[in-house]
């Protein structure tokens, strides 16, 4: 089969197409024949090395597919299931991938693959942010950094449907408008605007009840003083580099906020919590209550190129590698 491999760390061009051999599932796992498989941020962390795998890796952590075999004591899926999963078997940046049955979720009839791979880790991501680490409520402001961004559009509309008022940061006017479509409230733009001197002015100087901040390093200080006392700090990410090292008395003097580093492995680390948080986004998906934008597909032998354009932070959707 065809596969994608890292074999020095680095940029786009250490990823190399290559020939492997098909693999067999084992004891309690499934073998899925790729058919979308997601590009993200992380898999940018774990080719640099800023996320530790050994090598050589195959990239990839997000797909859709069909399961064309089981090994022993499988129960969760059958042969000739359409099948999506995300975040904690690595390795869809291929044709086949064999991942453990208790994470595979079956997809609606009415939503395609590359649609269910585009939905499967940034939306279950929106989803925990939002109902679980801090569970937005419609007396609650928010802001969301990267707004017009993959996840940044499904956070916002899922903050939306739990009745919050939402502030999102764009740099541009097309941005803007695709923040505007999912349901910011406001829009700031960070390239022009100081995003704490609006948030302090929008808020009448209490700030925000929660920030999601997925950029790191170049927002996560300033945020801090975006948000009202006892408050909370979720960063999820860091597309623009990883945050120092904070010393916690900071979060005192701020207003004694909360800060968390949440990841999804964390919050569906259960089949049931996986399978809740999965059949209500991809049923969200399936009936057009949760919209998911596609920015680009690629071959696997364009996938420097999808590296590229993910990391150029110019793109407003999901990008997918279709095998």
């Amino acid at each position: 089969m065809k596969q994608i491999q890292v074999d020095q760390l680095g940029g786009p061009d250490r990823m190399k197409l290559v020939d492997a051999p098909n693999p067999v599932p084992g004891p309690k796992q499934a073998l899925v024949e790729i058919k979308a498989a997601g590009v993200n941020f992380i898999d940018v962390y774990f080719r640099t090395g800023l996320y530790k795998g050994d090598l050589p890796l195959t990239l990839g952590q997000e797909a859709a597919g069909i399961v064309s075999a089981v090994g022993a004591d499988v129960t969760e899926v059958a042969v000739g299931d359409r099948v999506a999963y995300a975040i904690m078997a690595r390795g869809s940046y291929a044709a086949f991938a064999v991942v453990p049955a208790w994470q595979l979720v079956r997809i609606p009839d009415a939503v395609d693959f590359e649609h269910a791979a585009a939905a499967m880790l940034q939306g279950m991501t929106a989803h925990y942010l939002t109902h679980s680490t801090f569970p937005l409520s419609p007396s609650d402001t928010c802001l969301v950094h990267a707004a017009a961004g993959g996840a940044g559009r499904l956070i916002v509309q899922m903050a939306k449907m739990r009745g919050a008022r939402v502030f999102g940061t764009v740099s541009t006017e097309a941005k803007a408008a695709l923040a505007k479509a999912a349901g910011c409230d406001e829009v700031i733009f960070y390239t022009t605007q100081d995003f704490e001197v609006e948030v302090k002015r929008l808020t009448g100087g209490r700030g925000v009840d929660v920030i999601y901040d997925s950029v790191g390093v170049t927002t996560f200080l300033k945020g801090l003083n975006c948000i009202r006392p006892r408050g909370m700090m979720v960063a999820f990410g860091q597309s623009s580099g990883a945050v120092a090292p904070l010393d916690p008395s900071v979060l005192n003097v701020k207003g004694a906020l909360f800060l968390t580093r949440p990841s999804l492995g964390h919050y569906c680390a259960t089949r049931e919590e996986l399978l809740l948080r999965a059949r209500e986004v991809l049923g969200w998906t399936a009936s057009g209550k949760l919209n998911i934008r596609i920015d680009g597909t690629y071959p696997l032998s364009d996938v420097a190129q999808a590296h590229r354009d993910l990391e150029s932070r110019k793109t407003a959707g999901k990008l997918l590698l279709v095998p």
